[in-house]
């Protein structure tokens, strides 16, 4: 029993060791979608892995089918959402719209105060309405929406929180306007309680008054 043990850790070690090394190598030269694929390459490599010394079959063999099931569902979700990153990109170039795919695999948008709101105000700028075109055309119907209002520490709570969540409503109102239902959108404000930047400077200020838009896949 011990050593059949041994042989089989080995095995285990290295394909966790591959797994690891084909997530972690390339990856800033890799796009969206290729990255996409190698994570659940490894993710399912390891999975398979277990599953099979677990049930006493080959943990080497698991490990392939499980980066193959694995590689064909990062692809698949990379594929989709690294289209509408790449027109949310072109859409808010430019402007200081930050697009970004975040650990969680959601794609967030971080839309700067000087292009969404006036300070004190919940108007939508002009400027923030092609990058909110984008956000609503040819839209995944398995996309959800969440949408977060935040401002900087001048004033007190009690002008604050419900003014991050007006922010974030007339984003909803005007996504709404344009088709997308109000039923797919999650609006939430912060106030000031999550500040990127320093309040003590006029910058860092500027940089906390943002609306913050996640882009997620249900299955």
């Amino acid at each position: 029993m011990q050593a059949n043990a041994t042989p089989l850790r080995h095995r285990f070690s290295l394909v966790a060791l591959v797994s690891v090394t084909l997530v972690a190598t390339g990856c800033s030269s890799m796009s969206e979608r290729e990255r996409g694929t190698a994570q659940g390459a490894g993710a399912g490599a390891v999975a398979g892995a277990v599953i099979g010394s677990i049930t006493g079959g080959s943990a080497g063999r698991g490990a392939v089918i499980g980066g193959a099931v694995g590689a064909v569902a990062g692809n698949l979700w990379s594929k989709r959402m690294e289209e509408k990153r790449a027109a949310l990109e072109r859409a808010s170039e430019g402007t200081g719209v930050q697009v970004a795919r975040t650990d969680d695999n959601r794609l967030k948008l971080n839309v700067p105060s000087d292009v969404s709101f006036d300070t004190g105000r919940a108007d939508i700028k002009p400027q923030m309405r092609p990058v909110l075109d984008e956000v609503s055309r040819n839209l995944d119907p398995n996309v959800r929406l969440t949408i977060v209002g935040h401002t900087d520490s001048t004033g007190s709570d009690a002008i604050n929180d419900p003014l991050s969540r007006e922010r974030a409503m007339a984003v909803r109102d005007y996504l709404s306007s344009l088709g997308v239902a109000a039923s797919r959108v999650t609006v939430a404000g912060r106030g000031s309680h999550e500040p990127v930047a320093n309040n003590d400077t006029d910058s860092g200020r500027a940089a906390n008054r943002r609306v913050e838009i996640f882009l997620s896949e249900q299955g």
